[in-house]
């Protein structure tokens, strides 16, 4: 059997409006807005949620020509991607792609941001982010245990 690549972090979400989609998700939902920034790229804003433990990740573009407005012009509001906590991830990808699974976008070089991302030509249609670093509810990475 196969070791798991690593646990489910979050969930992210492609909306046209964060000011908009949070209403449903603080108030239907009960979900608790932890902060809102603006990406370290610039093309994007993203809201932090969290539902009892469960991240969810909203994401505002900002750049018309990013490559989040593309995916909203393409397929509307709507999961983006999934984020697994994934540790040794350089390793983790290495097997991965011994395996015949594209990966994309790695960046192991900045410590506060070690991710990549399996393609969605790879898995079945799904965008999956692969993350060594803290997640966004700040919770240590399930490798490294509990915080007492």
């Amino acid at each position: 059997m196969t070791e798991p690549v690593g646990r489910f972090d979050h969930i992210g979400i492609a909306v046209h409006s964060i000011a908009k989609a949070r209403v449903f998700f603080e108030q239907a939902l009960g979900a608790e807005h932890r902060r809102t920034g603006l990406h370290s790229s610039g093309d994007f804003r993203i809201a932090i949620f969290d539902l009892h433990d469960f991240c969810i990740e909203l994401l505002e573009p900002v750049n018309p020509d990013g490559f989040l407005a593309k995916f909203l012009e393409k397929r509307g509001e709507g999961i983006h991607h999934i984020t697994l906590q994934t540790p040794n991830l350089p390793s983790k990808v290495a097997q991965l792609e011994a395996k015949g699974v594209r990966v994309v976008d790695k960046s192991f070089d900045n410590p506060d941001a070690v991710d990549a991302f399996i393609s969605p030509k790879s898995a079945h249609g799904i965008l999956i982010q692969l993350g060594q670093t803290l997640g966004p509810l700040n919770n240590p990475p399930y490798w490294q245990g509990k915080e007492p």
